[in-house]
């Protein structure tokens, strides 16, 4: 069953109509990440993931009608990336990714298993939780299985895009720890893309900064710092994104 969240009103709420043609800003202390200085620490920002994936399209125009490929993870940040991809003209395809859950707590990951087999740990946090290494390999086994059957899924027998010399432009709907998306840019590295992009309609700071080390630029419309972060809290009406509604999605690019 999906799940709906809706912000209470705020008469502090930014102005949507705005913001699509907001210039970049370059963050303060990054000299490779982006994002829109109004929407800097604030939340609800977003109308819902259309409107997100608008606002990304606005700050990637640069990229529009160009060889740029557009790689959106599954399932949240489908939508975002078939917005963009619309909006500037770009081929788009998904980049499998997900997180190795814990036993007790399907939401929360200590790991993540890529498209194409990259497989990472977050090993502090696999030894403070005294995670056995059975516990470990078995959950890595149930994610690569995972992983292959939203392949199989989502792609079908779908030839490949080439990655190789063009700039692969990674999208989610957010970046909380920002693990699964540095697993995504680990895997995409080895198909010797010419650049990779990160593009993000929200993100907390700390991962933004870890992130921008591994690629060429990011993009972040709404950078939020601070202990408490969730990526729903920069939209006005949050739903979850099922596997009927990624390949529904998918059909119609």
């Amino acid at each position: 069953m999906k799940t709906t969240h809706k912000s209470k009103p705020d008469k502090k709420m930014i102005n949507f109509d705005n913001i699509s043609g907001e210039s970049l800003q370059k963050y303060p202390n990054f000299e490779n990440v982006y994002d829109l200085l109004s929407l800097r620490e604030k939340t609800h920002v977003f109308e819902n993931r259309i409107h997100a994936g608008e606002v990304l399209s606005g700050m990637l125009d640069k990229f529009e009608n160009s060889d740029a490929l557009i790689l959106a993870i599954p399932a949240g940040g489908v939508p975002i990336a078939a917005i963009m991809a619309e909006r500037l003209v770009l081929q788009m395809d998904v980049a499998v990714v997900s997180k190795i859950t814990l036993p007790w707590n399907t939401e929360a990951g200590y790991g993540a298993v890529a498209f194409d087999g990259t497989t990472r740990l977050n090993e502090p946090l696999v030894k403070g939780l005294g995670l056995k290494r059975p516990v470990v390999e078995d959950g890595i086994r149930k994610t690569t299985r995972k992983v292959e059957r939203r392949i199989h899924l989502l792609r079908g027998e779908k030839t490949v895009p080439v990655f190789s010399g063009r700039t692969v432009i990674l999208v989610d709907d957010g970046l909380a720890s920002g693990f699964t998306m540095r697993v995504a840019v680990e895997a995409v590295k080895k198909h010797d893309p010419e650049k990779i992009i990160v593009a993000s309609p929200t993100g907390h700071l700390e991962s933004i900064g870890t992130i921008a080390q591994t690629v060429q630029t990011l993009y972040c419309a709404n950078i939020r710092s601070g202990v408490s972060f969730a990526v729903a809290d920069a939209y006005r009406i949050w739903t979850d994104v099922s596997e009927d509604d990624v390949i529904k999605i998918l059909k119609k690019i």
